[in-house]
């Protein structure tokens, strides 16, 4: 009787592409060179690759496949023009304090729900404390978020309570990761 055959198996080596996609980089693993690309397009996501190669000491090829990298890891998430407040007729900023009424799974998420129509709603987050949520509203003016105020703020799913904190300067709003 002959033996058995012992044939070797070997798996396929990963794709590049999708091995990239399977280790997201945590930003503490990042190396001086992706760091600076991040503070580069933190500054100027306009800039071009051939640009941004140059200022980060880079291959414009290079340069675009860490880009690449970083967007398929998940760290850039998207690239956006930042639009001045006060041109688009936006210049109030009210800082918004919400309690429910009762702390169900149900309540929060149809607060939720509703809190993303909210128009000039920002920002909007579930905190500890005092306040479950915490909302930031932009509008034209006190009149603007006065109406808003009482004619949707109030209506809010399961909202029990509302304190409005007028921004009168704003000394620092930034969208910079801080490295």
């Amino acid at each position: 009787m002959k033996p058995p055959d012992k044939t070797k198996v070997r798996r396929a080596p990963a794709t590049p592409a999708a091995a990239r996609v399977a280790v997201s980089a945590p930003f503490e693993s990042l190396d001086r060179i992706d760091r600076a690309i991040l503070r580069q397009l933190q500054t100027d996501a306009s800039i071009s690759n051939v640009a941004l190669a140059a200022k980060v000491k880079l291959s414009a090829p290079a340069c675009l496949r860490r880009v690449e990298r970083l967007k398929e890891s998940g760290l850039i998430r998207g690239v956006v023009a930042l639009i001045d407040p006060k041109s688009a007729g936006a210049g109030m900023l009210v800082i918004i304090g919400v309690v429910l009424d009762r702390s169900t799974p149900e309540s929060f998420a149809d607060f939720e729900k509703a809190a993303q129509k909210v128009p000039g709603c920002m920002e909007c987050h579930v905190v500890t404390g005092e306040f479950d949520y915490f909302m930031t509203i932009r509008t034209r003016d006190s009149d603007s978020f006065n109406r808003l105020h009482a004619e949707q703020l109030l209506y809010l799913p399961g909202v029990r309570q509302i304190r409005s904190f007028m921004v009168l300067k704003e000394i620092l709003s930034t969208t910079r990761f801080p490295f």
